[in-house]
């Protein structure tokens, strides 16, 4: 079990954040939040994120149109806003990334296997997206995940290729306290789970 400080870091006092400090976040973080949150397990070792961290006022500002209009102060202020999205040709890696079973990309080859193969990125493109945030909090930044931008807007703009699809965005920093809001209420167990 992992001590008690880790928790209150990793869960019980982590908060979603709205408000930055000016403080920034450096390029060797980046690498040691990405060096964590690789270890973590996708299926069949898939690894389909592609993370695209927004780190200088002209790369966000090409972000701006994409963002609705209650995100763009909060992102704009954010030291590093990172795009989570997902590669849908990741099989392509799988022999590198699976080598005991390289046959196995074969399941996903095909234009009749597209479907197939963005669900499965969608899917593991999520956890590691979930990773990242426990990363992140680990070594000691402060996370604001979010929806609320246009998709295909940043897909076009920052993805052109079609493969790579964009799924939530996380502003990454130090938090400013006082643009935390309370801690808003949690389902219980019994309203969420069931035992069978």
């Amino acid at each position: 079990m992992i001590s008690t400080e880790a928790l209150d870091t990793l869960f019980l006092n982590a908060r979603t954040q709205n408000g930055w400090l000016d403080r920034a976040v450096n390029d060797v973080q980046l690498h040691q939040l990405y060096d964590l949150m690789k270890f973590a397990p996708t299926s069949a070792n898939s690894q389909p994120a592609r993370l695209l961290f927004l780190r200088t006022p002209e790369a966000k500002e090409r972000l701006r149109p994409a963002l609705s209009p209650g995100n763009v102060d909060k992102t704009m202020a954010a030291p590093v806003v990172v795009i989570v999205a997902h590669d849908t040709d990741f099989h392509e890696r799988l022999p590198e990334h699976f080598p005991h079973n390289p046959a196995f990309a074969d399941l996903f080859r095909g234009d009749d296997k597209r479907a197939m193969r963005e669900t499965f990125a969608f899917r593991n493109g999520s956890l590691q997206g979930a990773y990242l945030i426990m990363a992140a909090r680990a070594i000691g930044l402060d996370c604001g995940p979010m929806s609320g931008f246009n998709n295909a807007m940043v897909d076009a703009t920052f993805f052109p290729g079609g493969k790579v699809c964009s799924n939530f965005l996380c502003n990454l920093g130090y938090g400013d306290p006082s643009k935390v809001m309370e801690r808003l209420p949690r389902m219980r167990f019994e309203d969420a789970c069931q035992l069978l």
